[in-house]
């Protein structure tokens, strides 16, 4: 019996030590949690670490969550009801708001924060090119920060530091918060599309309230990000996808005689170009005419200029003419300082090429290319958003959007750059590569900058920047750039470029060559 019992002893002292780490990991993993809040327009929480993981629910810009885990770039989060992973680039720690001074911001991928302020010191994370966190304290060359709960030492050689202080953190907080516009009183939006969902609330994923068809015309009451609500049966409200319609304000669209010298005047492109009794394509054609015709412009409606025609007046969208117009397009003065290391301030259209009946090419092994070019797409507008740019999309789902549309949007929002994404295609299988392509001298320099910020991030040859004329190059007034990420013609390549590694890196590559680009500009 006694020898039972000292057989039995070491083995109950080994289990004991055994448990004593686990429990000290658990209790610092709790004591280390940190409340985030969704900076996102919308925020998928996912059962996984990943894009390629089931969504369990959708959350919204402002909500409050609390982290208990991190995997690279994702964070394991706690909301009152569900528990799941979330892309950190779409979140903040709450606390900046009240202590943040400074900031930092990675300037290389893989960045290692360290446990001490030396390259022997053990690593507690890493930080991906873009990522900011708070600066909690300076040592020559070294700064300790603070990342969504991650406290540690960077070098300074890798990163920027930018001065904020806590009026304008304050100030810049309010208005991230308020985003919700309300609109003049003689505002209104006309349904460009077929038909078009209503939805409870602004976001895609809300449930839909109704329905609502080309050519109607609706009073808008507020606007949020890319969406309006619109009250479109007698007392019922609903939000619509802004892209699918124009905006029209009647105290803008009558111009009188004085302007009418300032606004310039523009030249038909396209032969049999629609000239329309409103600003919409749903409106009466009063006239079709030829390439090469001018006319004096005398107001803006939306996407479309009010010409003079004869005696009588007409409409003709912004996508169909060339414009020497003045001051059509200026972007309000926001008065953002913007840094080395953001895109704060800059407006950036990113394109996910094909959709909906357009399938673009499809590869040996049945990838559609519009697929992929919208999560390609949905990473790259992830990044950029995060280093403060305002980004559009010209397709958030699976939707045709014809091509003059897109450079439209470009027009309208007057971008600072324009990013349309593919993926190529060609009978010969044995064809390989990544290419850039611009055709204007103003869009050269980006498109070299891109190119090699993808050269840098991704494994393919490297087909070199090139002349291409592609309509949403040859007709964009904008910074236009179109990518060609391999071919799906291809199967090897297939295979490489359909991955979720490829997207990331890819995505991070075009990222930083346009961060690379306008940092220049500073």
């Amino acid at each position: 019996m006694i020898k039972k019992l000292l057989n039995i002893v070491p083995i109950l002292l080994l289990l004991f030590t055994v448990m004593i780490p686990s429990m000290q990991i658990g209790q610092k993993a709790s004591a280390n949690s940190d409340d985030l809040k969704v900076t996102g327009t919308i925020l998928h929480l996912r059962e996984g670490p990943g894009l390629s993981y089931p969504i369990i629910t959708t959350l919204e810009e402002g909500d409050f969550l609390t982290s208990i885990g991190r995997q690279d770039d994702w964070i394991q989060v706690k909301t009152s009801a569900y528990e799941g992973w979330v892309a950190s680039w779409l979140t903040a720690p709450t606390t900046n708001v009240q202590t943040v001074d400074k900031t930092v911001i990675a300037q290389v991928d893989r960045l290692n924060i360290r446990t001490e302020p030396d390259i022997s010191s053990a690593v507690l994370g890493q930080l991906s090119t873009g990522n900011q966190a708070t600066l909690l304290q300076e040592s020559g060359e070294w700064v300790k920060i603070n990342w969504n709960g991650v406290i540690g030492w960077v070098s300074t050689s890798y990163v920027t530091i930018n001065e904020k202080t806590k009026k304008t953190t304050e100030t810049k907080t309010e208005t991230s918060e308020n985003k919700t516009v309300t609109s003049p009183e003689d505002t209104t939006f006309t349904v460009l599309v077929d038909t078009l969902n209503v939805r409870k609330k602004a976001d895609l994923t809300a449930n839909k309230v109704g329905t609502v068809s080309k050519g109607q015309v609706f009073k808008v009451l507020k606007q949020e990000h890319n969406w309006v609500q619109i009250q479109y049966n007698a007392n019922k409200t609903g939000w619509v996808y802004s892209f699918y319609g124009t905006f029209s304000d009647m105290t803008k669209s009558t111009s009188t005689s004085s302007t009418k010298k300032d606004l310039g005047s523009v030249t038909i492109i396209y032969n049999g170009t629609n000239l329309r009794t409103d600003a919409t394509t749903s409106a009466e054609v009063v006239e079709r005419v030829d390439a090469g015709e001018t006319y004096p412009i005398i107001g803006t409606k939306g996407d479309f200029y009010e010409i003079q025609l004869g005696k009588k007046t007409a409409f003709v969208a912004n996508w169909v003419v060339s414009t020497d117009a003045k001051n059509t397009a200026v972007k309000e003065d926001t008065n953002i300082t913007r840094n080395k290391g953001t895109l704060n301030g800059l407006t950036i259209v990113v394109d996910a090429g094909h959709g909906g009946n357009d399938h673009g090419t499809t590869g040996q092994r049945g990838t559609d290319e519009k697929d992929i070019t919208l999560k390609t797409a949905s990473l790259l507008a992830s990044k950029l958003s995060a280093a403060g740019a305002d980004v559009i999309m010209t397709r958030e789902s699976d939707e045709y959007v014809a091509l003059r549309k897109r450079v439209s949007v470009a027009h309208q929002y007057d971008a600072d750059a324009f990013i349309s994404l593919h993926y190529d295609a060609t009978d010969d299988s044995s064809v390989s590569g990544f290419t850039s392509y611009y055709l204007n001298g103003n869009q050269k320099g980006l498109a070299e900058a891109i190119h090699k910020g993808l050269g840098s991030k991704i494994n393919l040859r490297d087909r070199g920047t090139q002349p291409g004329n592609y309509l949403v190059l040859r007709e964009n007034r904008q910074k236009a750039v179109l990518i060609e990420l391999g071919f799906l013609s291809n199967a090897g390549e297939e295979r490489v470029i359909t991955t979720e590694k490829f997207r990331e890196q890819a995505s991070l590559g075009i990222y930083q060559g346009i961060l690379d680009y306008f940092n220049k500009e500073i």
